[in-house]
């Protein structure tokens, strides 16, 4: 289990540095134009060594998780997910220069304190795997929330567009680390042949496509915080109820708090969700 929380944190540090890497990338190559204008600019961004060294820090966070999800605790490494806000911040305060305020420094440390918490809390995954038709069923769930977030990002006029999509994204994340611990064995054979594999692919893509769309239709702070939201609450619950995740005896209350701690500190960081706005802004 200790490897395991190792793990989800080395993904967290991942996928935060690689936030802040990417910013810096796109910052090399901005115009200073209108976005609908600065689509010439894709191609010299993405030949930018920061934004390569971003795109392989996120597989190798991505991975991490994968890894983790096999021997944690759902809540753990969704909580661990959400504190890679917590991780760019303190990056961007000294690449990108972007100064944080006292209550977001307060915020890092309630990160800091949920996690730990969680890692003296959390007991070993559970033993549940689901079984056939609940695999089938997160794929078909998969297949649902990509029509759902199709149908909202196609509504340009809609009301907070940016917290819809967000969300939505949100909880194709928290699909995605449903569907790995829902996959039968890491065979060939049996990854092939399981629906969750599927599920595990194609929400993670829309997932990932419907962010993006997210954070340039308005608020980053209500995109990434509708996010942290739809991809940790649900997902722990489910492992809790179906899946058998449990806390070291006596220890639930500790699991809670923490848990508690690491999510509300991600959300008042999440103007951090998309580092190269902000530090445009300042």
């Amino acid at each position: 289990m200790v490897f395991g929380v190792v793990l989800a944190f080395c993904a967290a540090v991942c996928m935060g540095t690689a936030t802040v890497l990417q910013a810096m990338g796109a910052r090399m190559t901005a115009t200073g134009e209108p976005s609908a204008a600065r689509l010439g600019t894709l191609v010299p961004t993405l030949r930018r060594w920061p934004f390569l060294a971003g795109v392989a820090l996120d597989t190798l966070g991505f991975v991490a998780e994968l890894a983790a999800l096999r021997s944690l605790p759902l809540f753990v490494v969704e909580a661990a997910l959400a504190s890679s806000l917590a991780v760019t911040a303190v990056v961007a305060a000294g690449v990108l220069r972007i100064r944080l305020r006292r209550a977001e420094w307060c915020a890092v440390a309630a990160v800091c304190c949920g996690l730990a918490l969680l890692a003296v809390a959390a007991g070993h995954e559970g033993t549940g795997e689901g079984d056939a038709g609940m695999r089938l069923v997160v794929l078909c769930l998969s297949l649902g929330l990509a029509l759902l977030g199709w149908a909202a990002a196609a509504r340009h006029v809609l009301r907070r567009r940016a917290a819809v999509l967000g969300a939505v994204a949100g909880l194709n994340f928290g699909l995605v680390a449903v569907a790995v611990r829902l996959l039968p064995g890491l065979d060939v054979r049996q990854l092939l042949t399981a629906p969750s594999t599927y599920a595990v692919i194609a929400s993670g893509l829309v997932g990932y496509l419907l962010l993006i769309e997210a954070l340039r239709s308005g608020s980053v702070t209500a995109a990434t915080a509708a996010m942290v939201i739809g991809e940790t609450a649900w997902p722990a619950v489910f492992g809790v109820v179906w899946l058998g995740d449990t806390t070291r005896r006596g220890l639930a209350p500790l699991a809670a708090v923490g848990f508690a701690a690491s999510v509300a500190g991600a959300l008042a960081l999440a103007r951090f969700g998309e580092a190269e706005q902000h530090a445009g802004a300042t």
